[in-house]
């Protein structure tokens, strides 16, 4: 069995979420990066989490700022989740060279919540954050970074946000007063500021609630508010790590059916890595091909490498490595795939993760700071 839906696949060589980073510390003008940050003396990156570009477009008259600024769209990387997207944004590579391949990642047969940065199930000493994840954050330059107070020190945020200046908040305007002052106050040339709202609204609500809407508002205003703050040799790039995909209730599929072939699952319901039991990989694989090809993509652990799903690193030099699953499972499909160990993922109302375009394409829309006396 087959589907001939194809996949959107991340353009790692082009625009891409992994090519950010790079460009502006380079400085160096790419076509895909909109016209407002050429020139900037100091840039705002505002990674507004889960705002994918399918709601801008579709909700646009909710963003009516951030719908108004240059630019356009670019895609994200594979899988579409925030533990992988973030960490490739901000190292500038690819998951198969960082390696964390999902928001759970297996990792020496255990599996690591990297969120929560605890392996599930025990109360061990966590890993140590180097030994999982080698690429260093902002080409290894200090970066002064504004994200939620309650981050500061976690396991994740040292795998992904580096050694800069960190400065938490609380609430909204907390991270606007802290761009506008490290704007004008620093000789920073690129401030990195991190938002997690839309992401979190989505999987309590999902898509179709006047609680999304209402979120998309607020952010719409962090914006407006943003380009008020700033001085206009600043300019505010804002992105995303993924977009959403809205799912029903009902469409979550229970994975129990294939569980005497499984030794672990790890990753997200809509990037699902299967781990086989010794000597089952073949077997799985045609078992998943016969059970969900009418809802998903099938990939074995080696075409997924191969054909460059997690980056252009060749398969024997990728960090990913036994990390990703001997088959992964990428539903084009609005479903999930749940794994026993994870039986609460099916109260979510949204989910990411995988190739379709409404989590694959995310906004890359810049403007000018508008204030007259930032000082």
């Amino acid at each position: 069995m087959g589907n001939s839906i194809e996949p959107v696949l991340p353009a790692y060589d082009a625009g891409c979420v992994t090519n950010i980073v790079p460009a502006l510390l380079s400085a160096v003008h790419e076509t895909w990066m909109p016209e407002a940050v050429r020139g900037a003396r100091c840039v705002v990156l505002l990674v507004l989490d889960g705002l994918g570009a399918d709601i801008l477009r579709e909700r646009a008259y909710e963003l009516p700022t951030l719908s108004g600024l240059g630019g356009g769209s670019i895609t994200t990387v594979l899988p579409a989740t925030t533990s992988a997207a973030l960490t490739s944004i901000t190292t500038g590579t690819a998951p198969a060279r960082h390696g964390i391949v999902g928001y759970r990642t297996f990792l020496d047969e255990r599996v690591l919540n990297v969120l929560r940065w605890q392996f599930e199930g025990e109360r061990t000493k966590p890993p140590i954050p180097i030994e999982v994840q080698r690429q260093s954050a902002f080409r290894g330059r200090a970066i002064p970074v504004t994200t939620k107070s309650e981050f500061r020190n976690s396991g994740f945020s040292n795998v992904h946000l580096g050694a800069g200046p960190f400065h938490g908040w609380k609430t909204t305007s907390a991270l606007v007063e802290h761009c506008r002052r490290l704007s004008v106050e620093s000789d920073a040339s690129l401030i990195y500021a991190y938002y997690p709202g839309v992401d979190e609204i989505a999987h309590e609500f999902g898509l179709h609630d006047g609680y999304f809407d209402a979120e998309l508002r607020a952010v719409d205003q962090l914006v407006q508010r943003l380009l008020a703050a700033l001085p206009h040799d600043c300019a505010l790039l804002v992105t995303a790590d993924h977009g959403q995909m809205h799912i029903e209730a009902d469409n979550w599929i229970d994975t129990m059916e294939i569980a005497p072939l499984l030794r672990n699952q790890s990753g997200d319901a809509r990037f699902r890595h299967l781990h086989s039991r010794a000597g089952a990989a073949k077997e799985l694989l045609g078992e998943c091909e016969r059970r969900y090809s009418d809802v998903a993509w099938i990939k074995s652990r080696k075409s997924l490498l191969a054909d460059g799903w997690l980056g252009p690193d060749a398969p024997g030099l990728s960090a990913a490595g036994a990390r990703v699953g001997d088959v992964v499972l990428v539903p084009y499909a609005p479903i999930g795939f749940i794994d026993p160990a994870l039986p609460n993922e099916r109260r979510l109302r949204s989910a990411h993760g995988a190739a379709t375009a409404a989590e694959m394409m995310v906004p890359l829309r810049a403007g000018r700071g508008q204030a007259t006396n930032p000082g």
